[in-house]
């Protein structure tokens, strides 16, 4: 059993922490204390179906605090979690919150090992672990869907260390104790390495993304049945018939800001894909309002900021984009989103009463199908053909 401590309680640190917990000590620390409480209280902050379960019926050794030099004295391992922004006018990354951690680990325990689970910008590990050369900073990239957090921790697809030292072999192994799936596959890279496959794996799928709902706008433009075009194009084995499903576009906690981050590290490499991913979301966008305000609605209801079913994250939803293109053309957007606890969203009223929504919309828009909305489906605007994803 090893002491570890966690920083940042958000989808992966707190993934992470519940997994560890299982056969480790876990001090995981948040500057919400809030969250702290209801993680104390075995209260899940997040909506994710595995993490629900495994705080209600496992035994966790896990302790949550706001005190980080009390959290990270004496153990071995510090996941860094925290959140990274895309800055349109740094045209970089924001790292402060993984450079104020590092800092204050530094100056407490210079005998543990920092494990960064944060999304980075390429080459950012090798030049802080310059700056703090007598403590080992390890770079972890993560690949999870919110809402299945744990799930994909308890079965993920590999897990990436961006170093080869024996520290970092420990900690793969306590990763993979902690999975139910076995054989998971370890790779051991260089840390910059490890900071590209992370980016450049979510960029990749924001361009399958991107080519789908491509393919989606030309068939709806052109009166075609998008869903017989994907299947008969799914059949290939080589493209299979996953992550397909049409949408408003990428959007959430990553894509989004992954794909800038990357386009920036592009800066002076020659490239013509990456910048096609960035603008296509943008084109989306523009596409699905202009297929609504086709419609002469003179309300338009916004069905959930979510992403999708089983998620409270509407972070950079592109539906948001979608709804700022109808406002910006004078028609009126009500928003109904469960999650919201405010009036309004951006000046747009927020609607509590399922049924004065629906009767109050002309048009109703909902990036996913969602069963309460059978009864008025002649109103709704969607591009799920799939119902998932």
């Amino acid at each position: 059993m090893e002491k570890i401590a966690v920083i940042g309680l958000g989808y992966v640190g707190l993934s992470n922490a519940v997994l560890l917990s299982i056969n480790n000590e876990v001090k995981a620390v948040d500057i919400n204390s809030k969250r702290v409480e209801l993680v104390n209280s075995r209260i899940l902050p997040i909506q994710d179906i595995e993490m629900e379960e495994y705080f209600k019926e496992r035994k966790l050794n896990l302790f949550a605090t706001t005190n980080i030099y009390d959290a990270v004295k004496n153990v071995k391992f510090v996941i860094i979690a925290t959140p990274t922004d895309y800055d349109p006018n740094k045209n970089f990354f924001d790292t402060s919150s993984v450079d104020s951690v590092v800092d204050s680990v530094y100056k407490v325990n210079k005998n543990t090992t920092i494990i960064i689970k944060s999304t980075l910008p390429v080459g950012y590990t090798q030049e802080l672990q310059k700056k703090y050369r007598d403590i080992e900073i390890i770079f972890s990239p993560e690949f999870l869907r919110e809402g299945r957090a744990l799930y994909d921790n308890l079965y993920p697809s590999r897990i990436v260390l961006g170093s080869n030292s024996e520290r970092a072999k420990e900690f793969a192994k306590l990763l993979s104790n902690g999975a139910i799936k076995k054989d998971v596959p370890i790779l051991f890279t260089g840390s910059t390495e490890a900071e590209a496959i992370k980016l450049f794996s979510n960029t990749y799928l924001a361009l399958r993304v991107a080519f789908f709902n491509e393919l989606d706008t030309y068939s709806e433009i052109r009166n075609l049945n998008t869903a017989e075009i994907i299947k008969g194009i799914g059949l290939d084995p080589r493209i299979g018939n996953h992550y397909n499903n049409p949408s408003f576009g990428y959007g959430g906690y990553c894509l989004p800001k992954d794909t800038k981050q990357l386009l920036a590290n592009y800066h002076d490499i020659p490239q013509n894909i990456m910048s096609a991913i960035v603008d296509a979301n943008r084109t989306r966008k523009d596409h699905i309002a202009d297929m609504i305000i086709a419609k002469k609605p003179k309300i338009v209801g916004i069905y959930r900021l979510v992403m999708k079913n089983n998620s409270d994250n509407f972070r950079a939803s592109s539906i948001q984009g979608v709804m700022k293109r109808i406002k910006a053309k004078g028609i009126k957007v009500v928003v109904f989103e469960p999650v919201l606890k405010e009036n309004e969203f951006f000046g747009s009223e927020v609607i509590r009463d399922f049924k004065k929504f629906i009767s109050m919309s002309d048009v109703i828009v909902a990036n996913r199908h969602y069963k309460e909305l059978e009864e008025v489906s002649n109103k709704i605007y969607t591009r799920d053909l799939f119902n998932r994803d």
